[in-house]
């Protein structure tokens, strides 16, 4: 494997070769696939909850220990985005349309199925703000930002290209130039193009629900094939304008639509209610996180912690190469601490309020109003949560349509993100890759996405991401540990004096050492 293109030709034929397992035999795949998940959660459930908890850890650590203020890049580089702009980005590539899409219908879901307790209760309501609060707080943006940190310091600060494998440079040295690094990137690029397939096809089921509701148009592939088709035109030319054209104006649109959607919510909805749930949330969250993050259930069947719990932390660790890798990209110029604050903290703040606007509006109208009807609405269908919501709210169709176009935008932000992403592992870590490998990329998702919507093959291929948790994990944890070694090496190398410096291509030496 020693051609440039080595990795983008190989990557590619097995991307399209697994795809094909689920377009031929779905139910195979499906079942396969979630055999796999039971195993998983049954046998090795500890290990993904221990894995997550110790990356939230060691974000912790190099944040506020002595490698905080080491620069991702030169130390007199900047962050080549406004810090706004930056949040927006990091919304906009790895969350922002699953926090549309589970809103309203995951806190209800807990709601009327508890974790524990009794179900449709005072209790139940608490307890689903709380487990919410887990699967979208610290632990899921610590996979990200791990990786994120992991990649940008080796490729802004150490100049390595912006492949995953040059994370691993402290341990196997020049090798991640070699097959070990081909292997590695052709491994991100399969889990990418799995996990934003699978997105893109859910998203449009969605979509097409929505439109279905607002004005009765037809739920059938069509439809759904025309939202992909005309979604994808948009996503692929926005990502050839590159990162200082379409794709940081969506991101700054994302954040205006979405802040106007919660204001008009928050402010039409029960605000007091509101800011009650909302720090009532943080309080249980943060009390009871350690307890959540370790909870296995040994005592009974743990089935409620497979199908959520343990389903979300794997999907974080398999969506980690992905959104770390653009995450990294952007985030050029800032030092570690400010990193893990910005790329941690300041999302989950976000996450916490959109959840308590939207979840806990809903919550307050079934449990405190008695509107039941919306818990058996959501029950029966997710996919429509949210726009039966807003028909509780006056201005109920503006509100549905102002939702849409948010899903539609964070759709378009997601996709923008992936193929950039997969530009740039392609082509053996360029940072401005070709437009034709994008728009190759780009073709790729949309055409599988549509094919797996009409064989049904999209719950396998997801369950068969999710499987992938372990094996990354594994890889995460080595990551830890060299990058790790990475930092040390750089503190000895650039020990924090009053002294004068200058620059050398292995990192920084004082005056008196460079003479």
């Amino acid at each position: 494997m020693s051609s440039k293109k080595a990795v983008f030709y190989i990557s590619l034929i097995l991307s399209l070769g697994l795809i094909s397992v689920g377009v031929f035999a779905p139910k195979s795949l499906e079942s396969f696939s979630n055999s796999s998940l039971s195993f998983i959660y049954n046998n090795l459930g500890w290990f993904i909850l221990g894995s997550v908890f110790l990356f939230f850890a060691f974000c912790m650590y190099i944040g506020l220990s002595k490698f905080g203020h080491i620069r991702l890049g030169d130390d007199d580089d900047r962050p080549e985005y406004k810090t706004g702009t930056w949040i927006g980005m990091l919304f906009s590539a790895s969350i922002g349309i699953s926090l549309v899409f589970w809103g309203v219908a995951e806190p209800v879901s807990y709601y009327v199925d508890p974790p524990f307790g009794q179900a449709a209760s005072e209790q139940s309501a608490k307890l689903a703000m709380q487990f919410v609060f887990l699967h979208w707080g610290v632990s899921a943006w610590a996979c990200y930002a791990l990786v994120g940190v992991s990649l940008a310091f080796f490729q802004f600060r150490k100049k390595l290209p912006a492949s995953l494998s040059s994370v691993f440079y402290p341990l196997v040295g020049d090798k991640i130039r070699g097959t070990f690094g081909k292997v590695i990137d052709i491994i991100v690029i399969l889990s990418i193009v799995i996990g934003i397939a699978t997105s893109l096809g859910f998203g449009t089921l969605q979509v097409n629900t929505g439109v279905n509701y607002l004005w009765g148009i037809p739920v059938n592939i069509n439809i759904q094939a025309l939202i992909i088709i005309v979604v994808t035109f948009i996503y692929v030319g926005s990502t050839v304008s590159g990162l200082q054209g379409a794709m940081k104006h969506l991101s700054n649109l994302n954040m205006f639509l979405a802040f106007a959607l919660l204001g008009f919510v928050l402010f039409l909805g029960p605000t007091q209610s509101i800011f009650k749930i909302f720090f009532q949330g943080i309080g249980d969250y943060v009390q009871n996180f350690i307890g959540m993050s370790f909870r296995t259930e040994p005592y009974n069947d743990g089935k409620w912690i497979s199908s959520w719990t343990l389903f979300y932390f794997g999907w974080w660790i398999a969506w980690a190469p992905l959104v770390g890798s653009f995450v990294a990209r952007i985030s050029k110029g800032r030092t570690i601490k400010e990193f893990m604050f910005g790329a941690v903290f300041i999302p989950v703040l976000g996450s916490f309020f959109w959840f308590s606007v939207m979840g806990g509006s809903a919550l307050h109208l079934i449990q405190n109003m008695g509107k039941q009807a919306l818990a058996t609405a959501v029950s029966t269908d997710v996919t429509s949560a949210l726009f039966k919501f807003f028909d509780y709210f006056p201005m109920g169709t503006f509100l549905s349509i102002l939702a849409m176009v948010l899903v539609l935008v964070f759709f378009i932000t997601s996709a923008n993100s992936a193929v950039f992403v997969l530009g740039m592992i392609s082509e053996n870590g360029n940072p401005n890759p070709t437009h034709l490998t994008k728009i190759i990329w780009g073709i790729v998702i949309a055409a599988i996405s549509v094919v797996l919507i009409m064989t049904g093959g999209l719950a396998g291929l997801q369950s068969a991401l999710v499987a992938t948790a372990v094996p990354l994990a594994i890889l995460m944890i080595f990551m830890c540990y060299s990058t790790l070694k990475g930092l040390k090496e750089e503190l000895i190398v650039t020990p924090k004096s009053s002294s004068k410096t200058v620059k050398v291509k292995s990192g920084m030496l004082s005056e008196k050492q460079a003479q």
